[in-house]
């Protein structure tokens, strides 16, 4: 794709293992996704699923010993996971936002904020001290903090937890990024503070054509603020489509296991679905389709047979039941029979 239709962000065939002295751990195998500008992508999946590891991966921040085992990461047609630290630090600040789980972990509480965020202002664009403030007193504004010339001279424990938030979210887009990388940001917050924060973002990507992968367990999170969603398990893409139709009309049995197990809003009585078992621990991924021990329509093929994505009637599961040279689960053998 080329010009307006290029995508901005492209993983390719992904790999991230962690070598240990019983052997290597596959934790990210195989992945695979495009996101466009201005395009939110929920990632989404249980603990250990390797979505993290795939963000981690992205802004080139993988706790060593993991690795970058295989595959391409390609931002604005550049390829970025094979640059030295140096370059890569320079392309995370000015081209790459991060927004992570915990404010305090991404705020220095030795400083003001405003330091905080002159610094990274002034790393990453020519702008002298009293521009880089006034840039930073009008990024604060833009995420929503009162008072903004007052408070740009606090330190970061004289904000509430959601207002951290803020601060992060501001110091993210200090350089005007193309891309934002937010690893759970609103797990730590209460109900109202998440949905503004969820806004702010929503209205960031409407504004400035941002692009952002935002990584959570929370579906309800992704309803609300995703294009498209990419359900992760056991370190691969199980589902990936319109956020829409990944919620209504889940294609691979673990989407819809996971959609089963969100309480619907009026629906007395209804009955949760619950995913027998748990994920598998990296050293046991089983043969074949990783989540077939669970799944409730299996076939022979997937205990042999690892599939791949491909076409669902609206979007792409990598489950035999789609694989259009032949059946493959037991829910497709029984409809056959």
């Amino acid at each position: 794709m080329t010009g307006a239709n290029a995508p901005l962000l492209e993983v390719r065939h992904l790999r991230v293992e962690f070598p240990t002295r019983r052997g290597t751990l596959v934790a990210v195998d195989d992945v695979s996704f495009d996101l466009a500008p201005g395009e939110v992508l929920g990632v989404v999946g249980e603990s250990g699923a390797g979505k993290s590891l795939t963000g981690a991966a992205i802004i080139g921040l993988l706790e060593p010993p993991g690795r970058i085992a295989a595959g391409e990461i390609r931002l604005e047609g550049e390829r970025i996971d094979n640059l030295p630290y140096e370059k890569m630090r320079r392309i995370r600040g000015a081209k790459i936002g991060a927004i992570f789980q915990d404010p305090l972990t991404s705020l220095n509480p030795l400083y003001g904020i405003g330091r905080q965020l002159i610094e990274t202002i002034q790393t990453h664009l020519p702008l002298s001290a009293q521009a880089a403030r006034a840039r930073a007193i009008e990024l604060l504004k833009e995420v929503g903090i009162p008072g903004a010339e007052t408070r740009i001279d606090h330190y970061p424990h004289q904000f509430s937890g959601g207002m951290r938030q803020r601060v992060v979210i501001a110091l993210a887009l200090c350089a005007n990024p193309r891309l934002i990388v937010a690893d759970e940001p609103t797990t730590a917050l209460d109900v109202s503070i998440q949905a503004q924060i969820i806004a702010l973002l929503k209205k960031l990507c409407r504004e400035h054509r941002t692009a952002v992968m935002l990584v959570t367990h929370d579906m309800g999170v992704i309803a609300e603020t995703a294009d498209r969603v990419a359900v992760m398990y056991a370190g691969r893409l199980a589902e990936i489509g319109p956020v829409r139709d990944v919620v209504k009309n889940a294609a691979h049995p673990y989407t819809r296991g996971l959609m089963g197990s969100i309480p619907s809003i009026g629906e007395r009585g209804h009955r949760l679905t619950q995913i027998e078992g748990s994920m598998p621990r990296l050293t046991e991924i089983p043969k074949g389709c990783a989540f077939n021990p669970r799944c409730p329509d299996r076939g022979d093929r997937c205990t042999r047979e690892r599939p791949e994505l491909m076409p669902a009637p609206t979007t792409q599961a990598a489950c035999w039941q789609y694989d259009p040279a032949g059946v493959g689960t037991k829910a497709r053998e029984t409809v056959d029979a």
